[in-house]
């Protein structure tokens, strides 16, 4: 393994210095020079870079795809260090693989090709979209960028950047308010749509790309948005890597091992899949040729991996902070959490789904197990408890309401909300403070520190919960797995749910 000697100054990252890294760092053999933007993606961060990425990087590697590069595009005032790292790097970053046994592999990926921010120039954003070589817009905005209710399914039209993005005359800011000035424009023009691709952890994610842009556009002019439902599409798709946020330790041990001095590596995992609906009507790179997995239904792919992986992440976070764990392998080594896991997973998410062409569901839940366990990631847990108030509706709600249709097992998940809930009060089973991510936090720490004499109080959140607090069985053993979290701690409660038949 190649380490960084005392001697070796790490090589800084950029076009000009790609012949200059050490042999231990594969680099694009593809002259980038000659690549072509057709896809714009917004949302720019560590997950995009270790997948799509990663897949149109492969495909220039086997020289394709040489008109399918990457714009980036960044709309929110956090995306600006992505845009100084991009500009400074010639959109060049690593992607290393850390295998369970210690090992990595590094990579300089140089798909992307482009880096726009939108609030330095919107017009250029604009421009790039309506570019008649745009074919397709991907999106990773996270879970609560879709800026609609998981409760009721509809769109925010009174979220204040919403209502300025409509306001006569306004500069879009917002995802929404480029993208669909940029199909405006490209009307216009007598240009197709490009083809809108979710690549967000949401059930339907290309249903609710369409639903949610669409529902924009009719705010602002109806006939637009007929045009865009009726020509446009929205391809449903599945993704799956877990990548880690970078840390100042990972950068560092990035340096140490391939002596490349990235500032914004991506560490992630060697497992990745893509299963994307085949629905191009302007086309699209030969994504199969990378190990993508056209379909003609995305959703049996969608439900496993969303109620599975991302449900589980959520089953474990909580309970795990709470119990003194702070990184994910350190849960998934214990076996009391095991067996927790593989008790949600078999009874209760299980049911819920649907088959899954060429999946053995089995196989696929050791599997997460082994991934949740590799110490190489040093995925923390803070990372999965942040937004619980926009993945816990998407992600185990469904399971919930499914399993109350049909009578099925619902104590893991319900137990899982308790733990939500517990956790939400913000103090840790120390007296320590924790700190809470959300974007309803003030509100879901004040109704979650109401629940010691209320204990129904969190639920009470219809936006969140919707319809919930009112289902006898969710409730009863919600409040059973609540009082067990206050009177006996975390790992109790897991130990008590981990022990089925």
């Amino acid at each position: 393994m190649h380490t960084q000697s005392a001697r070796e100054k790490p090589v800084r990252l950029r076009a000009g210095t790609i012949g200059k890294l050490p042999e231990v760092v594969s680099v694009p053999s593809y002259d980038r020079s000659g690549i072509e933007t057709g896809i714009v993606h917004f949302g720019v961060g560590g997950f995009h870079r270790a997948h799509q990425a990663m897949y149109v990087d492969r495909l220039l590697e086997l020289g394709e795809a040489r008109e399918w590069g990457i714009c980036g595009v960044g709309v929110l005032p956090s995306d600006r260090r992505m845009r100084d790292v991009m500009h400074e790097q010639d959109c060049l970053y690593t992607l290393s693989v850390t295998h369970p046994d210690g090992t990595w592999q590094t990579r300089v990926i140089g798909s992307i090709v482009e880096y726009l921010y939108a609030p330095d120039d919107p017009e250029a954003v604009l421009g790039k979209l309506a570019d008649e070589h745009t074919r397709i817009v991907s999106l990773t905005i996270t879970e609560g960028g879709y800026n609609f209710s998981a409760a009721t399914g509809e769109f925010d039209a009174h979220n204040p950047a919403i209502v300025a993005d409509l306001a006569p005359g306004a500069v879009p800011a917002t995802a929404f308010g480029l993208i669909v000035e940029a199909l405006a424009r490209r009307r216009e023009r007598g240009l197709a749509p490009f083809t809108i691709m979710s690549c967000d952890n949401i059930e339907g994610n290309g249903h609710v790309a369409r639903s949610t842009f669409t529902a924009f556009a009719r705010l602002r002019d109806p006939d637009l948005a007929d045009w865009i439902d009726r020509t446009g599409a929205f391809p449903d798709s599945m993704v799956d890597r877990i990548t880690p946020a970078t840390t100042a330790e990972t950068a560092a041990e990035v340096t140490h091992r391939s002596s490349v001095d990235d500032r914004w590596p991506v560490v992630t995992e060697p497992f990745t899949q893509w299963v994307l609906e085949d629905d191009f009507p302007l086309g699209r790179p030969a994504y199969e040729k990378a190990g993508v997995q056209p379909v003609d239904a995305v959703a049996p792919y969608e439900l496993m991996k969303l109620r599975l992986l991302n449900a589980s992440h959520q089953a474990m976070c909580y309970f795990g902070y709470l119990s003194g764990y702070r990184l994910v392998h350190e849960v998934a080594q214990d076996p009391v959490f095991v067996r927790f896991l593989l008790r949600y997973m078999d009874t209760e998410a299980t049911p819920t789904l649907r088959p899954v062409p060429g999946v053995d569901l089995g196989e696929y839940k050791r599997t997460l197990i082994e991934r949740f366990a590799n110490p190489a990631i040093r995925d923390t847990l803070a990372r999965l408890c942040a937004d619980s108030s926009d993945r816990i509706p998407k992600w185990l709600l469904p399971v919930v309401r499914s399993q109350l249709r049909t009578g099925g097992d619902i104590s893991c998940a319900a137990a899982v909300v308790a733990s939500w809930a517990r956790y939400a009060e913000g103090v840790d089973e120390q007296g320590e403070p924790i700190d809470i991510v959300d974007p309803l936090r003030d509100d879901l720490v004040a109704l979650a520190r109401a629940q010691r004499t209320e204990p129904t109080a969190f639920l009470s959140d219809r936006t969140v919960f919707g319809d919930l607090v009112e289902e006898p069985r969710f409730v009863e053993a919600y409040r059973a797995a609540l009082r067990s979290l206050h009177q006996h701690g975390a790992r109790a409660t897991v130990e008590v749910l981990a022990e089925w038949p």
